[in-house]
């Protein structure tokens, strides 16, 4: 199974980002926080957040079209077949957010993980990042505890725990 990597094209690949997304939310959701975030993370997919994420997306690569680098199946050889991952890097703009680059999102579907992809997204992520004018040389992103395969494969990339990120509801 072979893939490449190209930046993100709003034309072509809205559809096949956003299944992957959704894929994303529901593996949050399912995996990382019980039945209740399950239950918070698949409310929140309608319609109405598919286009407001997907608006968002643009903005972010309108800035510079690596913030979303994919990863496209290699299909049968006179045609790319679909996305088997992304990588989502916050603009420079938005680097005083944890004073770094952030990782937003990385995702790989389920039929391409352990065969590099995951690799070659990261790859993409730190280029990016090293471009990028940072308030700290760093790269970071929030990663469940809970979700052991995502911490060995970061843990695998030199990532280390830098603070921990606490939230709360609006309603109270």
């Amino acid at each position: 199974m072979t893939t490449h990597l190209r930046p993100y094209d709003p034309e072509t690949d809205a559809d096949a980002l956003s299944e992957l997304k959704v894929a994303f939310e529901r593996g949050l959701g399912a995996s990382t926080g019980g039945e209740e975030k399950a239950v918070a993370y698949e409310g929140k997919l309608t319609d109405d957040y598919r286009d407001r994420w997907l608006a968002w997306v643009d903005r972010c690569v309108d800035d510079d079209e690596r913030c979303v680098t994919v990863a496209v199946d290699g299909g049968d050889g006179a045609r790319d077949g679909g996305l088997a991952g992304y990588v989502f890097v916050l603009p420079e703009r938005l680097a005083m957010i944890w004073d770094a680059a952030v990782i937003n999102e990385i995702y790989v579907a389920p039929e391409h993980r352990g065969t590099g992809v995951a690799d070659e997204l990261l790859d993409a992520a730190a280029a990016l990042a090293a471009d990028q004018d940072l308030p700290l040389d760093r790269i970071v992103l929030d990663v469940d505890p809970a979700n052991e395969r995502a911490r060995a494969f970061y843990d695998r990339h030199g990532f280390e725990p830098w603070g921990e990120m606490v939230a709360r509801s609006l309603d109270g």
